[in-house]
């Protein structure tokens, strides 16, 4: 299979981040933004797309780079203890 072409290669942090969305974005000179999601980075993947054009990034990066996964947030685990009189 062929590389794709590569427009440039960016490093992850001159990335945007959106927490909410885990997704990385970046300005494509077409005006839109390249996009690369935060599992598609821990997979391995390193090419951001942009969804209104054919242009394609490297994004540069170690995985310790990477945000830390989150665990899901227990809640309130702690249990009542009675106290005796």
């Amino acid at each position: 299979m062929a590389e794709p072409s590569i427009y440039d290669e960016i490093e992850l942090e001159d990335l945007t981040y959106h927490a909410n969305t885990t997704l990385y974005t970046y300005p494509c000179p077409c005006g839109d933004q390249f996009e690369i999601t935060l599992q598609d980075l821990r997979d391995g993947e390193d090419i951001a797309v942009c969804p209104s054009c054919s242009l394609m990034i490297r994004v540069i990066f170690e995985p310790e780079d990477l945000p830390v996964e989150e665990s899901p947030k227990e809640e309130n685990t702690a249990m009542a203890v009675e106290v005796g009189a």
